[in-house]
């Protein structure tokens, strides 16, 4: 078996391309497959390309996909973005999790393009998380792109490693959230983004 140190040479000293897949054709074999069966004869290419697709969010720069797109303006109540669906992967256990996120700020001087903050929110979800870290870095990229006056993030989301394995509970949620600035100091604030995500829109 290879020390932790041969291991991180090898994926160090591999191109990125080609590593992955005699790693996972050893893997299924360890885990009792026949990785040359039908069925999965191609599964370890497919699945390199998966796993590269679920983590390219460390290949992303914020600076890149922000950049062009901040906007001077005298605008001083909150702009939020509801309900932004996300898939991200848990660091603990390799599963998914997912749900949705809420992400809102008030501005100074400057406004961000809409599109930009689910953009923002995918760079960080398509990495190996926790909810927690995931709400708290979408919350200071937009504060650190932006210098609003203040940022909100909730997060709601289910995790499979809640309802596939462990626990096995499979209607159970959590929420997280990050209140940076104002969305911690003033309570109407809050409570006015909090009113916004929760209010219910008529839109088809």
């Amino acid at each position: 078996m290879k020390s932790n140190a041969a291991v991180l040479k090898m994926v160090n000293d591999e191109p990125t391309e080609s590593c992955l897949v005699p790693l996972i054709q050893e893997m299924l074999a360890r885990l009792g497959e026949d990785p040359r069966r039908e069925g999965l004869a191609g599964t370890p290419e497919r699945a390199e390309k998966s796993l590269r697709f679920l983590t390219s969010g460390y290949r992303m720069d914020i600076g890149k996909i922000v950049n062009g797109a901040l906007f001077e303006v005298q605008y001083d109540e909150t702009v939020a973005v509801k309900d932004i669906e996300f898939f991200s992967m848990c660091e603990h256990h390799m599963l998914p999790f997912f749900g949705k996120m809420h992400v809102a700020y008030l501005p100074r001087t400057k406004v961000i393009g809409l599109s930009k903050i689910p953009r923002i929110v995918d760079a960080f979800a398509r990495r190996l998380q926790t909810q927690e870290r995931l709400t708290q870095e979408v919350a200071q990229s937009i504060r650190e792109a932006l210098d609003p006056v203040g940022v909100g993030v909730i997060c709601e989301a289910r995790h499979f490693c809640m309802m596939m394995r462990g626990i096995e509970k499979q209607h159970s949620g959590a929420t997280t959230s990050a209140m940076l600035g104002a969305f911690r100091d003033r309570k109407a604030t809050r409570d006015e983004f909090l009113s916004l995500v929760t209010h219910r829109s008529t839109m088809v």
